[in-house]
């Protein structure tokens, strides 16, 4: 944004209350599938606690983009950060599936609340569009590093419930009180008010350049949905501690934070395919690549260019949509575009929880790996249908 953005101030308590909801956002990536494993569920079963309410995602994610428009970006955010921390608590009660997947559908809303209000906001920020997103982008990937990591020691010392506990404390409790500091800018509203929701979202789905935006989320999603639920599952199979697990998990992550860091410099012209499908082919071919490997080495390598790259395409998408939309609409179009990352939480775990239980962990690996490259390939005739002359249609 420029100089005309609305005032705002307290800005780091913005970005530290979105550094505390996504640490405790990375514990539960560690903590649930493998609580999950834990109590003795199949990989089905895990696959679906993780996937299914992702349905419920779906719709109150477009509700979130709406509300964002209309009540603000903060407000979303702090009711996010509530509902995160109803969930920790549940999980550190629950013993039976019921109670995991109503936790999990806590976890969901919360979630579906969280990402458009926060990019919504971070792309009103003062300065650079490109620069603040990425480094948004940057402290809620960093968020996660911290999350992985503690989720993995409070494991090693202290057990499930412990490590929920600190879900709740800290990406409820702390994210909530951080974002009641920030002075978050004033929702902005059209000379004709905001129109009803219905229509908004049936004007934005007429753009070919919005759907090219969601097919992009889904593969920029495609290690977050890996990653909160079978990444942990490969690297204990594989003979790591839990601990060892939660500190190589961190290293997606830390891809993903120097992407925010180094991709604002370079995309600013969402008209290059070169970036979304370059980026989507890095993807397929790490997630295929885990499963190949045994040694440390080569899998830290893996997952750190698995975060880099997904985190490249989370900025193109981003940018994408701030670019064709107007400020006033900007929520519903991020969630309208980000509902690639509901599809993608909603049909990763399953497909690869099937595999997982037909053929073994690994051969769920390849098979995602080979979709993702696959999905990579099909965003070259996207994008010319999406851009003409330049513009994105």
């Amino acid at each position: 944004m420029t100089g005309s953005a609305p005032p705002v101030a307290r800005v780091p308590a913005f970005y530290a209350s979105a550094f505390a909801w996504n640490l405790g956002l990375g514990m539960t990536h560690v903590l649930i599938p493998l609580y999950a494993d834990h109590l003795g569920y199949s990989g089905l079963a895990i696959g679906s606690l993780v996937s299914l309410p992702i349905l419920v995602q779906i719709g109150f994610n477009l509700l979130g983009g709406a509300w964002t428009d209309r009540a603000g970006g903060r407000r979303l955010a702090m009711a996010s950060a509530a509902m995160f921390g109803v969930a920790g608590v549940v999980f550190a009660f629950a013993s039976t599936f019921a109670a995991l997947f109503f936790a999990q559908l806590c976890v969901i809303v919360s979630r579906a609340m969280f990402w458009p209000a926060t990019w919504s906001l971070g792309s009103q920020l003062p300065g650079d569009r490109s620069t603040g997103l990425g480094r948004l982008n940057s402290t809620t990937n960093g968020g996660q590093i911290a999350g992985t990591v503690v989720a993995g020691l409070a494991l090693a010392w202290y057990g499930y419930a412990a490590g929920f506990w600190t879900v709740a404390l800290v990406g409820g409790a702390v994210a909530y009180a951080l974002m009641a500091v920030f002075v978050a800018p004033a929702p902005r509203v059209a000379a004709a008010g905001h129109p009803p929701m219905l229509v908004a979202y049936r004007a934005l789905a007429r753009r070919p350049s919005i759907w090219f935006a969601v097919a992009c989320a889904y593969l920029s999603a495609l290690p977050f949905s890996i990653g909160m639920s079978f990444y942990p599952l490969l690297l204990v199979g594989q003979g790591f501690s839990s601990d060892a697990a939660g500190w190589m998990l961190a290293l997606r992550a830390v891809g993903s934070v120097a992407a925010g860091v180094a991709a604002a410099r370079f995309v600013r012209r969402v008209s290059r395919r070169a970036v979304p499908v370059a980026t989507g082919l890095a993807v397929g071919f790490a997630v295929l690549g885990a499963a190949a490997v045994r040694d440390p080495l080569p899998i830290s390598a893996l997952l750190l260019l698995v975060g880099f790259a997904s985190g490249v395409m989370t900025l193109y998408f981003q940018i994408l949509i701030s670019d064709l939309s107007a400020v006033e609409s900007r929520g519903s179009a991020l969630a309208l575009g980000g509902l690639g990352w509901g599809l993608s939480h909603l049909t990763t775990p399953l497909f690869m929880g099937a595999i997982k239980d037909a053929h073994g962990i690994e051969a769920a690996f390849y098979a995602m790996g080979a979709v993702a490259i696959a999905w990579a390939l099909a965003l070259a005739p996207l994008h010319a249908w999406a851009f003409r002359h330049g513009r994105p249609r």
